[in-house]
Formats: C-alpha cells, sequence, structure tokens
C-alpha cells in the first residue's frame, strides 16, 4: 500500500483489534467481514463510494453502517464504518484490508484453539498440492467455473483432513480470489498467518529433502539473521538438482546448481 493507504490500515488494525476483543466468535466476525468483502467487490459503484478520498470519512462511514447495519452483528458493522471511514489511496486497498481482517479473525480462532500452527501448514501444503497438479490449478482457478463448484471441490479435498479455518480460507480463496492469481491469494493467507504467529516464513527449496541437524541449522542461521522466530516450508524440487534456494518475503538467496549452470551459461554466451 501507498500514501494515506498505509495509515488507513494501521487504523483499521486498530479497530479490528478492538472488535475482536469484545468478539465471542471470531468466527462469525470472520463470515461477515468476508460476507461485506464480497458485497464491496461484487459492486462497482460501493466500491467507489467507500474508498473515495475526496469524501468525508463520516459520510461513508455513514454509508456503511446503513447498508449493512441490521445484516451482520453490531461489532462487525462498526468496524466496516471504521474502515470505510478512513482515507484510502486507492479503491483495492480498502476491499485488501477488509479481506486481510476477516482472514485474521478466522486466524485468532484457529489460535484461540492451538490450531494456528497446523493451519499455516495445511495452507501451504494446499498451495503446493495445488501448484502440482495442472488440471486441479487450472479448474480452481478459472473464471468459467462455478464458485460453488470451486468450493465444494475444495471441501472433498480438505474436509476431514484439515482443520475446519483451513478448509474455511482454502474456499474462500477460490470463490473471491478478487482477480488475483490462487496462488497469491494464499501466499497472502500465509503471510498474515506468519504475522499472527510473530514469525517469519521461509520457503525453501531443495533437490533432496533436508535432514534434521540441517533444517535446525539453516532455522537458526534465519533467526540469527532475523531477529525473529522463523519457520521453514520445504519444498522439494528435483530440477533444481542439488543446493537450496530460499525465499523470505522478497528476499531470495538461491544457491542452486541450476542457478550457478544458467550463470555459467549466461557468462559463456556474453564472453
Amino acid at each position: 500500500m501507498r500514501g494515506s493507504s498505509r495509515g488507513a490500515a494501521r487504523a483499521s488494525q486498530e479497530a479490528f483489534d478492538a472488535a475482536l476483543g469484545s468478539s465471542a466468535d471470531g468466527t462469525t466476525l470472520a463470515e461477515e467481514l468476508f460476507a461485506v468483502t464480497g458485497v464491496v467487490e461484487n459492486n462497482a459503484s460501493l466500491r467507489r463510494a467507500l474508498g473515495d478520498p475526496s469524501r468525508e470519512g463520516e459520510q461513508k462511514a455513514a454509508l456503511a453502517r446503513s447498508l449493512f447495519g441490521g445484516k451482520v452483528s453490531d461489532a462487525t458493522s462498526g468496524l466496516v464504518a471504521s474502515v470505510a471511514s478512513q482515507r484510502w489511496a486507492a479503491e483495492r486497498d480498502m476491499g485488501d484490508t477488509l479481506e486481510a481482517l476477516a482472514v485474521q479473525a478466522l486466524l485468532a480462532n484457529a489460535e484461540g484453539t492451538g490450531r494456528i500452527d497446523r493451519v499455516e501448514d495445511e495452507l501451504f501444503r494446499f498451495e503446493r498440492i495445488v501448484a502440482a497438479d495442472p488440471a486441479l490449478r487450472d479448474t480452481l482457478s478459472s473464471r468459467n467455473t462455478d464458485a460453488d463448484g470451486k468450493a465444494g471441490l475444495v471441501r472433498t479435498l480438505l474436509e476431514d483432513k484439515a482443520a475446519p479455518e483451513t478448509v474455511r480460507l482454502a474456499e474462500q480463496a477460490v470463490r473471491v480470489p478478487r482477480g488475483r492469481r490462487l496462488d497469491r491469494v494464499m501466499e497472502t493467507y500465509l503471510e498474515l498467518a506468519s504475522r499472527r504467529r510473530d514469525e517469519l516464513s521461509a520457503l525453501v527449496t531443495v533437490a533432496a529433502p533436508l535432514t534434521e541437524q540441517q533444517s535446525a541449522r539453516l532455522r537458526s542461521a534465519l533467526e540469527q539473521h532475523y531477529g525473529k522466530a522463523v519457520t521453514l516450508q520445504v519444498v522439494q524440487d528435483p530440477t533444481v538438482m542439488g543446493g537450496i534456494r530460499v525465499q523470505v518475503g522478497d528476499e531470495v538467496v538461491d544457491g542452486t546448481v541450476l542457478r550457478r549452470l544458467e550463470e555459467a551459461r549466461r557468462h559463456v554466451a556474453g564472453s
């Protein structure tokens, strides 16, 4: 986010924390926020009206209350009004924030039941399974596939095998992608889970599985470098041949054999 949206997102987060603290059920808050996000996403006029930086914040808050008051809980209605009242630099930023708050509410529920580690791992594994199956990826990502059908397929794949929060988040990712690729949606959800746990996630790509000792050494080195806890998400990819590639956020360290061969080829071609 840029400009005024950064401050708006911070204020919205504070309002969310207060709403979550007063809510007896994070799942209800999440479902209502997802519903509001869907309404805003599917109505361009409403999206412009609520996200218009030239309108007074109280006007936008009153509009949100008139639309959603009585249809969702008072906590959710007040939170949506607070989010709408902020000055957003771009319409999409408000929608992104509403969705992120809904995801956080589900993650908070998982945290309260001791399942948040499991949810983060299951979301990551689900994303990798989809990425490795072109037919499944195309079905779940296609705009021509019925949203209910895609959500039903996700339930078939995950129900009774994953935590309820994992199933719900995966359903949301395919049902309302908001113009993004599925892998980008899942990446966003994973970043929110890591932030909720106050940890960083490191995507580690290797040709062969890491031993427990190798994993421990790598995690320790990353934690020393970043100054906070790190979770390793390990992906096996035989095409890298050897070595290791580590990505933390936008930072990438690629020490794979494939990368070194590519660099050698470029050097030879340029000489």
